[in-house]
């Protein structure tokens, strides 16, 4: 009896320690099945993250401008409105300039109606400014261009509202030419647009009025430096962080 209990309670140990052993296994099976897929999801994740960080943006929401004025190209500068408007105004601006996105934004309807009205007109001064700040660089300049080429094709205020209408983020990746021929092909530009877009065409004019303004003393603070958006008005600087300065602008006598 002795030995039979002996050799039960050995069978039990042993029927235990495989139990023991059999879950072991099937844990850190599941350890290691579990600390895969961990692995192939960040991993996912990382892949996906860079994807997203290389990729275009999307496309470009048209934003509808009346643009009932007239509209011509003068080298790198596209005047809007009539010859008969009580005052014109020079805006200098930059695609990727997140001020200049706030600027349209607060005053860009307002400066549409009185265009529309015949009491302003406005010359648009489409600066490769922040060229170096957007992943890749030159969208500033790309941006300025493809608007350049609108007012070539007739679409002119449409597609300027479009660009700040869903505007890129500084330091980020820009619309690539794709995109901006996308654009102007969705508001109609016509003529040769897209050859004039990914040729570059007024990226030579964009840079005579960049450093035509940089060099201005009428535009620099005390320490010499620029900045976008600036509003001039008969050549000098307009504090636009005064309210109502385009009111005052149009009709100073009220």
């Amino acid at each position: 009896m002795g030995g039979a209990q002996r050799n039960a309670r050995n069978k039990k140990k042993q029927a235990a320690s495989a139990v023991a052993a059999a879950r072991g296994t099937s844990s850190d099976r599941n350890k290691v099945i579990i600390g895969v897929v961990v692995v192939v999801l960040l991993a996912v994740g990382v892949i996906g993250g860079v994807l997203l960080t290389n990729q275009a943006a999307g496309a470009i929401p048209v934003v509808e401008a009346k643009a009932d004025y007239p509209v011509q190209r003068q080298d790198g500068v596209v005047v809007v409105g009539k010859d008969t408007a009580k005052a014109t105004i020079d805006v200098y601006a930059d695609f990727l300039c997140p001020a200049c996105g706030q600027f349209e934004k607060i005053y860009g309807e307002q400066i549409e109606e009185k265009v529309t009205a015949g009491e302003l007109k406005v010359r648009y001064h489409l600066l490769p400014y922040l060229v170096r700040m957007s992943n890749p660089e030159g969208y500033s300049r790309d941006a300025a261009n493809a608007a350049l080429c609108a007012a070539d094709g007739g679409k002119f205020s449409t597609y300027f509202a479009s660009l700040f209408g869903k505007q890129p983020s500084e330091g980020g990746k820009g619309y690539d030419d794709d995109r901006l021929v996308e654009l102007g092909k969705a508001v109609g530009a016509g003529g040769d647009f897209e050859q004039c877009v990914r040729g570059n065409r007024h990226d030579a004019a964009g840079e005579t009025e960049l450093n035509a303004f940089v060099n201005n003393p009428a535009y620099q603070d005390a320490e010499g430096r620029t900045g976008t958006p600036t509003v001039a008005f008969n050549g000098k600087k307009i504090d636009i962080r005064e309210g109502g300065w385009l009111d005052k602008i149009v009709n100073p006598a009220g």
